[in-house]
């Protein structure tokens, strides 16, 4: 049998139509050889989410967005269509779904599983909750921060400004001197920073000669430390108390004597403070020297010896003589 090249026309046309159909709804989201479960969700924003966009549980895709449509004419929600492509996966009556808006990807709907028993099931309308997600939060922090910004821009106008008005002629020569007494600044350390001219160089190397002595006479040092660390401990031995009632007792005596000289009852202390003994024994004192003086003056008066008796006719001192210096 022959067939004629209408036909083929034909065949091909129907055969073209039904590739562009099955192709259309494939890539709407629709397997029409495969009859899935299907459920709705209805949000009052959809955002960027569009027809074909995934539904995840956990991240791991179970379905797709089938078709939108408002439930009313004022538009107050959206029923979304929901193609589950994975029949085997259960999810909980009580779950929720929001749209969640990826960095860098398009945006998808995603279950949050409850904790039910019993599961939806094909014709159920799942729990909705509006998630702004990252996008959201930054659109609404950018209008103040925007404020912030132009006033931090504003700001800073005033302050270069305020610069500009203060780099005048005094003020750019005042600067350029600051520059020059910061350069003669620079140098100048440099020079107290040369490793072999520089004073901070030389106290380095006395320092360090300090530092190679104190090494060398480390075994001194440690003798030395030693012997006051034993001194210490034989401090730490010695009977304070011991020491303070020897030593309070000895003041008692010293005081016991300074009272007994004090008062008038003991012989010295009638010699101190009596003042007719001290007139009597300056009067003893003073006969003494007056009879000294008379001895040396006229000794023949108390030792006399004379072959024809002749007598000494000098009368009696009765003061002593005055010497300028003491008699031999």
């Amino acid at each position: 049998m022959k067939i004629n090249n209408e036909t083929k026309v034909g065949i091909l046309t129907i055969v073209a139509l039904g590739l562009l159909i099955v192709g259309f709804n494939y890539l709407k989201g629709k397997d029409v050889f495969n009859r899935s479960t299907k459920i709705y969700a209805v949000f009052e924003k959809l955002g960027s989410l569009t027809q074909s966009n995934e539904v995840k549980i956990n991240g791991y895709v179970i379905g797709k967005v089938e078709k939108m449509q408002p439930t009313d004419a004022n538009l107050t929600g959206i029923r979304i269509t929901i193609n589950l492509t994975e029949k085997d996966v259960n999810i909980p009556a009580n779950s929720v779904a929001y749209i969640s808006a990826g960095l860098l990807g398009s945006s998808y709907i995603s279950i949050e599983k409850g904790d039910a028993t019993t599961y939806l099931k094909d014709g159920d309308i799942l729990q909705t909750r509006n998630d702004n997600g990252l996008f959201g939060d930054i659109s609404s922090e950018i209008p103040p921060t925007l404020v912030k910004i132009r006033q931090s821009l504003d700001s800073l106008n005033r302050v270069f400004g305020n610069v500009n008005n203060l780099f005048n002629s005094d003020a750019k020569n005042n600067l350029q001197q600051m520059l020059a007494n910061l350069n003669m600044s620079t140098n100048s350390l440099n020079k107290m920073l040369d490793p072999k001219t520089s004073t901070l160089a030389k106290s380095l190397d006395n320092i360090q000669s300090i530092t190679d002595n104190l090494r060398k006479n480390n075994d001194s040092i440690g003798d030395l430390i030693n012997n006051a660390k034993r001194f210490t401990q034989n401090l730490s031995q010695l009977d304070v108390k011991k020491i303070g009632d020897s030593l309070e007792s000895t003041i008692a005596s010293l005081k016991s004597a300074v009272q007994k000289i004090s008062s008038t009852d003991g012989t010295l202390g009638a010699l101190i403070n009596d003042k007719k003994l001290y007139n009597k024994l300056n009067d003893v004192i003073l006969s003494a020297e007056i009879l000294l003086d008379d001895i040396r003056t006229h000794p023949k008066r108390y030792v006399n010896i004379s072959v024809f008796g002749k007598k000494d006719k000098g009368g009696e001192l009765t003061s002593p003589t005055l010497k300028d210096t003491i008699p031999r």
